[in-house]
């Protein structure tokens, strides 16, 4: 049975296409097709061609909808000559070839462009890792011997959601792109403060690249932490961020992906294993896969902290039965970054043709 995978890069079920894609390829002789848009879920029925807060350019649009799926159909249910499988298996949208003006509709101007690929992940990827370093520096140089990063993690003030790849929230949390920055009409916001000035998001970013860096396919961040609870959450946001410029004069910071680990499943879902306060664990944070050009003089970034409410539950620390909060505790949680305990982000670089 031949599938064709359809989703975008602020789709709930961005990760949950593109592993269907790589497992059906793998188990399956018959033919597998995958798409990725710059959408959130259900967008390409709205014929739109933004996301959130961020515009992508009339080519981001699927406007045929219902020609693009009447290729395939026609093809495999009526033995139609239509083209569609001449074509490369895989089409990516790759985000962020844009200037980064403000629109007149008030959304920044991120662009992108469409490109065919022969598999996923792209078999050029250069797999990079970037660690987090003293100082909130991200580099491709691993760290020496340098302190941890502390936080306080209150439950009652979690970090709030803004945008991500989100469905069926719209009226509560819009989906997409959106500055990292408090707004008051988003669910949650009690200021206007950018989300990296709270004293619980520990911020890694580079210095401004000199070159473009293209990063397309899955996100993984690999933290080690502890805790002085025996159960909380770690939270990975990856993040495009721009300089100021005439339009936005404090800079842009762009969400592209994010992902959340409970401390007690960090063995896999089928145990629950409570933490011993104050001991080291290694964490895989698994974040939804993107395709994102950082441009010259942007900054790569990379927020850790242990809520992001409300697209995830809050972790109330205790290590009580899951349900509804009866007790809850502060939590002191540390991020390491040493010769020894390496945290980084593996970001799927591609190198430019």
């Amino acid at each position: 049975m031949p599938i064709y995978f359809l989703s975008g890069w602020y789709d709930t079920y961005a990760r949950a296409s593109t592993e269907n894609f790589v497992e059906f390829s793998r188990r399956k002789r018959s033919p597998m097709r995958l798409i990725m848009g710059p959408w959130v879920h259900g967008v390409v029925t709205l014929r739109q061609s933004w996301s959130g807060d961020v515009e992508f350019g009339p080519d981001a649009i699927l406007d045929d909808y219902d020609g693009f799926r009447l290729r395939w159909f026609d093809y495999w249910l009526k033995g139609l000559d239509t083209g569609v499988m001449d074509e490369p298996p895989v089409r990516i949208f790759v985000m962020g070839t844009g200037d980064g003006h403000k629109t007149p509709e008030g959304r920044l101007f991120h662009g992108g462009y469409w490109r065919f690929e022969q598999e996923w992940p792209l078999a050029r990827t250069r797999w990079t890792p970037y660690y987090l370093r003293a100082g909130g520096r991200l580099t491709p140089e691993p760290p020496n011997e340098e302190l941890p990063d502390s936080f306080l993690f209150n439950p009652l003030d979690p970090v709030p959601t803004i945008g991500g790849s989100i469905s069926a929230a719209g009226d509560v949390i819009p989906p997409g792109g959106f500055d990292q920055r408090g707004r008051r009409e988003l669910f949650y916001c009690k200021d206007t403060a950018p989300l990296a000035t709270r004293p619980d998001v520990l911020v890694f970013q580079t210095d401004p690249l000199p070159e473009d860096v293209e990063v397309t396919g899955p996100i993984v961040v690999r933290l080690w932490a502890s805790s002085s609870t025996v159960d909380t959450d770690f939270t990975a946001k990856l993040i495009d961020v721009y300089p100021p410029g005439e339009d936005y004069p404090d800079g842009y910071a762009l969400n592209l992906t994010d992902g959340i680990i409970r401390a007690r499943y960090r063995n896999g879902f089928e145990t629950a294993e409570l933490m011993e306060p104050g001991r080291v664990y290694e964490f895989t944070i698994t974040c939804y896969p993107t395709s994102n050009v950082f441009k010259k003089g942007h900054r790569i970034r990379l927020d850790i902290s242990s809520s992001n409410w409300p697209r995830f539950d809050v972790n109330p620390n205790t290590g009580d039965p899951l349900g509804p909060i009866g007790r809850w505790q502060v939590a002191v949680n540390t991020v390491y970054h040493d010769r020894n305990r390496p945290s980084h982000v593996v970001l799927p670089i591609i190198p430019p043709e």
